[in-house]
């Protein structure tokens, strides 16, 4: 596949509100692929052909200059129309408001169009990928959102044990299990208990060879699952397929040197 992919995390300054900055360049080995959610927020600056971008049972949206992916826990569907040829951003989960000023639930489950892309893309064309991701991270201005830093401290937690009660969870940081779910609406976009679901499917595909043999049952009790039918149900809901149907896609279209954990090829 001549595929050119480039990722780096975001500089200190903004690593509170950004996770990477990407560049992605070539054409995939297939029409369109299922990409499961992380618990981000997503910008994407197009410089080649238009990008179509579909949420699983949402409306395609055709990015001509720009995209922007809100929360979601469902796959989103990228299919280019051409080569690829395009710059993102990956927000952390209390990123949006910050980094794209946008309200995260206002745009949950849905693409939509992110205007300062326009602005940004004429002066993409003509750099390296090392060289548009750091005009890109200069350019980004986040702002100050109320609150953030809690519910980053919150959204930590979850990282660390997303099997993590929520009602805990809410005691620890001396707030109500109510005004933490609030929060968690207006930072995050989602639910504690999504992201939570979201965070855990994510460690799962992070951590399994689908090369090799995947104790499911094994893995379901690690991560906090109460058996193997609730693991494919929540893996299921997140990637758009069953585990078996996950193994045979990542085999059939990717090396283990390319392997891409949440990505379904099709």
């Amino acid at each position: 596949m001549d595929f050119d992919f480039v990722s780096r995390p975001a500089p200190a300054a903004l690593a509170h509100c950004v996770e990477t900055i990407w560049h992605a360049r070539g054409q995939i080995g297939y029409r369109r692929e299922r990409i499961a959610p992380t618990g981000s927020t997503v910008a994407g600056i197009v410089l080649g052909p238009p990008i179509r971008q579909t949420p699983l049972d949402g409306d395609p949206f055709l990015a001509t200059t720009g995209f922007l992916i809100g929360p979601h826990d469902r796959p989103i569907v990228n299919e280019p129309t051409g080569d690829t040829w395009c710059v993102g951003i990956v927000a952390t989960p209390v990123g949006c408001r910050a980094v794209f000023g946008v309200d995260p639930a206002g745009i949950r489950g849905q693409v939509t169009d992110w205007p300062p892309a326009a602005h940004l893309r004429n002066r993409l064309t003509d750099l390296t990928p090392d060289e548009a991701i750091a005009l890109v991270a200069d350019a980004l201005d986040p702002q100050p959102v109320p609150g953030l830093d809690r519910i980053a401290d919150a959204v930590a937690a979850l990282e660390d044990d997303p099997t993590r009660g929520i009602a805990e969870l809410a005691a620890d940081l001396g707030i109500s299990h109510g005004h933490l779910d609030r929060e968690f609406l207006r930072v995050v976009g989602v639910g504690p208990r999504v992201l939570a679901r979201t965070l855990r499917v994510r460690r799962l595909l992070e951590n399994i060879d689908v090369y090799g043999k995947v104790e499911w049952t094994a893995l379901a009790g690690r991560l906090g699952w109460f058996d193997q039918a609730h693991l494919i149900r929540d893996f299921k809901r997140h990637t758009g397929v069953t585990p078996s149907e996950y193994q045979a896609a990542q085999r059939r279209e990717f090396d283990p040197a390319e392997a891409a954990p949440g990505f379904v090829p099709e």
